[in-house]
């Protein structure tokens, strides 16, 4: 190796033979995993980089630290890190570099075209020398003639999301707060619905054992769910890391980011999603080409009369149903869980996932009062609501025969004829679009958030 390239940068194609050297990189960030503790005192994360001589996939860098504090932490994927003195390693014919806390330095520079060559964050024992300056310029002027060098094609929306490992998700992370100690939680949205899922819980456990109207056993609280978007599923992300813990509360809020190795999978078939120690992340700007082609579609979205419907609903929604107020314009159950207001009502396309009770000889009462209690979701939310009295009349028609009245109802519930007898412990359903109109009310004076119920009203059932 030449005395010019050890005192300068050795572009990573050429580095990648240098096994066992100490060399100075520099190159563009591709992604991020999150700080943990290593098998020894230190704290450890990865940082991927790529620069004009290598862009597959990007080399993976091994930094350690005494202290979490110490790590890099990189605002934003295609920012620019130079590294100094790390050695090059190879292992199962894997080739990466490791940064040595004793010996090795580092500096983290924004990767925007800019005439500033101060560092946001760097190593104590970095040296800044007046030849960085062509080098980081060199890269920032390289990005933007190269965007595909941080492309985001790769990545999914929540409307790909599919079960197991591997899932990667271009999302906004909304917010990031400590459940339990050391116990993280994130919620994360990207103006998507999540596609609907069947249904297999059985009818007559949901009184013992009820479907939960969140995927973690949390609650949220109203100041936050006022907070959340009304359009688009909002993600429950929670860690999924053994005994490593991770430094998550390097995340957040109201940031754009790319996880890379999600798992994501089904609990009470709702979604769900874990971070892994193998998950890697990256901030995107809100400037960045992505980001606004995600933001401008939610905009022009939520100003269309049929953008309120769930996607997997269009064109229309089935004619299980019709509702007294056609006119009247869809709201998610996230837009009316969220009214400012106690008193509302709203028109909404739900699904019927589950009922109290499940049997049809028993919806009414000995005085005969029809007296039901549904759980519905759509993308955003899941809700209880009542179908009570003289509404539930409205919409049965009436005093339907129990045979009508169970075809009707199995109609609802996603359950074919050919079930049988068996459809209430042993079928997967999968329940309909329909269109429903709700208000909401209180039961409670003194608490009228915590008694605020849902009922169904001008809607009928047909078929």
């Amino acid at each position: 190796m030449s005395k010019r390239r050890r005192d300068e940068y050795t572009p990573i194609a050429e580095a990648l033979s240098l096994i066992n050297h100490k060399v100075n990189l520099i190159g563009v960030v591709l992604q991020t995993g999150f700080p943990k503790k290593s098998k020894g005192t230190d704290f450890f994360c990865l940082v991927k980089v790529i620069d004009e001589s290598y862009q597959s996939g990007g080399l993976s860098v091994n930094i350690f630290a005494k202290t979490m504090d110490k790590l890099p932490v990189v605002l934003n994927g295609g920012d620019i890190i130079l590294l100094s003195h790390v050695v090059m390693k190879v292992h199962e014919s894997v080739i990466y570099a490791v940064f040595n806390k004793k010996f090795s330095s580092f500096a983290l520079f924004d990767g925007k075209l800019s005439t500033s060559f101060l560092p946001y964050q760097c190593h104590s024992i970095y040296l800044a020398k007046e030849q960085d300056k062509k080098f980081i310029l060199g890269l920032r002027i390289w990005l933007v003639d190269h965007p595909t060098a941080t492309d985001s094609s790769d990545f999914q929306s929540l409307k790909d999301i599919r079960e197991g490992g591997g899932f990667n998700l271009l999302c906004k992370i909304l917010r990031v707060w400590e459940v339990r100690e050391d116990e993280w939680m994130l919620l994360v949205w990207d103006g998507t619905d999540t596609p609907p899922v069947a249904i297999n819980a059985k009818l007559d456990d949901e009184e013992d054992n009820p479907l939960p109207l969140e995927s973690v056993p949390v609650c949220l609280p109203r100041d936050i769910l006022c907070n959340l978007p009304s359009l688009g599923t909002v993600l429950t992300v929670t860690l999924d890391c053994g005994n490593e813990k991770l430094g998550v509360n390097v995340l957040g809020t109201s940031r754009w980011v790319k996880f890379d190795n999600l798992r994501c999978q089904l609990h009470a078939s709702l979604w769900h999603a874990s971070l892994l120690p193998t998950t890697r992340f990256c901030y995107l700007r809100d400037e960045d080409h992505i980001v606004l082609q995600r933001t401008r579609e939610h905009k022009e979205r939520s100003k269309s009369k049929w953008g309120w419907m769930p996607f997997s609903s269009l064109p229309w929604p089935t004619d299980v149903t019709v509702t007294d107020h056609p006119d009247v314009p869809f709201v998610s159950l996230m837009r009316a869980l969220a009214n400012p207001r106690v008193v509302g009502k709203f028109r909404c396309v739900i699904r019927v996932v589950a009922s109290i009770p499940w049997n049809v000889e028993e919806y009414r009462s000995p005085r005969g009062t029809y007296r039901i209690r549904l759980t519905l979701e759509d993308p955003t939310a899941r809700i209880h609501a009542y179908l009570y009295a003289e509404d539930a009349e409205h919409f049965f028609g009436g005093y339907p025969s129990l045979d009508v009245l169970k075809r009707k109802w199995n109609l609802l519930l996603g359950i074919s004829e050919s079930d049988g007898d068996s459809e209430m412990n042993e079928t997967s359903r999968n329940p309909p679009w329909i269109i429903c109109c709700l208000f909401s009310y209180t039961i409670d004076k003194n608490d009228i958030w915590g008694g605020r119920n849902f009922r169904i009203f001008a809607t009928r059932l047909m078929g």
